[in-house]
């Protein structure tokens, strides 16, 4: 299985290793007040691809730390049910008949 992962990671790489090569050609972005930036057309991909990363990490951490915190709260109150003992049942189950 490591050795597949290790294939599949390569043959993942050298995808995208041609895939700069073959789009090395130059474009210009334009941005705001007239300013431009001439820049490879592989890095303006990689460049957008990181700023969606970031808005979608970005929009969901409010929910993975809701999501956290009640986790955290339900992990506790487990830990606390089992730490005090339930004496209605030692009670019942010490009085039931043995056979």
């Amino acid at each position: 299985m490591k050795y597949l992962m290790w294939l599949l990671n390569a043959a993942i790489f050298f995808v995208l290793f041609a895939f700069a090569l073959n789009n090395q050609s130059a474009i210009t972005v334009h941005l705001f007040f007239g300013a431009q930036w001439q820049v490879p057309l592989v890095l303006a991909l990689f460049i957008a691809l990181l700023l969606g990363v970031c808005l979608g990490v970005f929009v969901m951490l409010p929910l993975w730390l809701r999501a956290r915190k009640s986790r955290a709260a339900a992990t506790k109150t487990v830990a606390q049910a089992s730490e005090s003992p339930n004496t209605a049942l030692d009670t019942s189950v010490a009085s039931s008949p043995t056979l």
